[in-house]
């Protein structure tokens, strides 16, 4: 199975970055959105497998994104952040992400052995 992915930050930059990151280790990026309504809108058109969400999207809430992405999206969800889990570790807990990877420490290899090692997203 591929894990197509779909991220979600309010910077243009990092979303750039993040991207040609993940591509070249084999992760497709199958869209971008700047934000919580343009993140439901590309899940609803895209289908990804993966939602990566950042926790501070210009004012709106990463864990509000991540609830609403559950409840419409059958796909898995990973938090981000600058900032470290321990800053957010009982809200990260209590959120329907599979979990949460620092931006410093982005990587396809860090997803994958967030989602179980191969990266796949179960059935749902």
């Amino acid at each position: 199975m591929s894990m197509r992915c779909l991220l979600v930050d309010d910077s243009i930059r990092f979303l750039e970055a993040a991207r040609r990151l993940l591509e070249r280790d084999g992760i497709p990026v199958v869209g971008v959105a700047l934000s919580g309504a343009e993140a439901l809108v590309r899940a609803a058109e895209l289908t990804p497998d993966l939602v990566l969400v950042d926790l501070d999207l210009d004012g709106e809430s990463g864990f509000d994104v991540a609830a609403e992405l559950a409840r419409r999206a059958s796909c898995a969800i990973v938090l981000i952040s600058t900032h470290a889990l321990e800053d957010f570790e009982e809200l990260i807990a209590d959120s329907p992400a599979r979990g949460f990877l620092t931006k410093s420490a982005l990587s396809a290899r860090a997803i994958r052995e967030l989602l179980g090692g191969d990266g796949e997203t179960p059935a749902t």
